[in-house]
């Protein structure tokens, strides 16, 4: 590791300390809204699959009769400060550099849903109350949100990625040390199809022996062809070679996923976590698909958020749709449904 980054790493680490200080002596408040929260997190700036998480406890919530409200920050968007409500309503469609493209895609999947953008997350739920009477509020990337209270922290961790292998920023992509873990409530093993289990399932069981932990595999569900939002069969896709790209927190997972579900990937390209796509990159993956001899390219739901208006390229373009797969499902919502109503007794 760069002694720089290092240094700054332990710096940046002096200062998560001191504002976990302020919260629990008072000096900074911790609000709490009028319906019960559940916080979904992680400890890594990204890449863990805590959108996807969202949309499923939100399909379970709103099957079960409850009223939820997403609150999200909405990560680079125009106008990151002001507050956007995203009313439900099927077939809307919002603009990404508008509203920032996790609440554009969580707006698409759950169009029964409002969703409120906010870098106040407080603010936010107080209008989710009072405009669509929330029962209660899913806290979109919430563990490091400390100004409001939760009822359920739920943090997922990626098993692709080692424990012994992760740094703090700047030299690495975590936010908080491993450690941090013994404030969840629930803990989220991600990516099982790819990663050690059990060896990181070891490692927080003997942190936190209090916190519920859950596994969960990314499942391939399906391709769409990007300009027309169609379905495609896979078997028109898999004896073709493909270049895949994407700006997503784990880009090798899904590589390592496209060629475990049998895709014969010939390049790839990677660009930063919710990279927006210039008319000029789109143009440069052509030519890398073009010179790796793939007959067309390949990337994810997020990304194609994030093309240019009017994009074009000379070759087919679609997205991998995925969804999240708990290996005991039953078990998963039944607990859900407990802490939601334990919390709400609470409330």
């Amino acid at each position: 590791m760069n002694v720089m980054l290092e240094a700054l790493s332990t710096i940046f680490l002096k200062g998560v300390k001191l504002r976990h200080a302020a919260y629990r002596r008072g000096w900074l408040k911790t609000r709490r809204l009028n319906r019960p929260v559940i916080s979904v997190g992680n400890l890594s700036v990204g890449g863990t699959g805590k959108t996807l998480l969202v949309i499923l406890l939100a399909k379970i919530l709103l099957a079960t009769g409850h009223r939820p409200c997403i609150l999200t920050r909405g990560y680079g968007r125009r106008g990151g400060k002001r507050s956007i409500v995203l009313d439900p309503g099927a077939g809307l469609i919002f603009d990404p550099r508008e509203v920032g493209d996790e609440p554009a895609a969580l707006a698409r999947a759950l169009p029964n849903v409002p969703i409120v953008v906010s870098p106040d997350r407080f603010r936010a739920g107080i209008i989710a109350e009072q405009q669509f009477q929330a029962s209660m509020h899913l806290l979109d990337d919430g563990f490091q949100h400390l100004a409001l209270y939760r009822d359920l922290d739920v943090v997922l961790l990626d098993t692709t990625q080692p424990v012994s292998e992760l740094a703090l920023l700047p030299a690495g992509r975590w936010r908080e040390p491993f450690s941090a873990l013994q404030r969840a409530h629930w803990v989220i093993l991600t990516r099982t199809e790819l990663g050690d289990a059990p060896g990181l399932q070891a490692q927080v069981q003997a942190l936190n022996p209090r916190a519920r932990i859950f596994r969960c595999a990314t499942q391939f569900a399906g391709l769409v062809e990007a300009r027309s939002g169609l379905e495609e069969p896979l078997e028109n896709l898999l004896p073709r070679k493909v270049a895949a790209f994407c700006g997503i927190g784990n880009p090798a997972a899904f590589f390592a996923d496209l060629r475990k579900w049998g895709f014969r990937v010939a390049a790839e390209r990677v660009y930063p976590d919710h990279h927006v796509y210039t008319h000029h990159a789109l143009d440069n993956l052509s030519m890398l698909a073009r010179g790796a001899g793939a007959e067309a390219l390949l990337t994810t739901e997020k990304d194609l958020m994030n093309l240019p208006p009017g994009w074009d390229v000379p070759m087919p373009l679609f997205a991998c749709c995925i969804r999240p797969e708990i290996e005991e499902k039953m078990e998963f919502e039944r607990a859900l449904l407990s802490d939601v109503e334990a919390a709400r007794r609470a409330t």
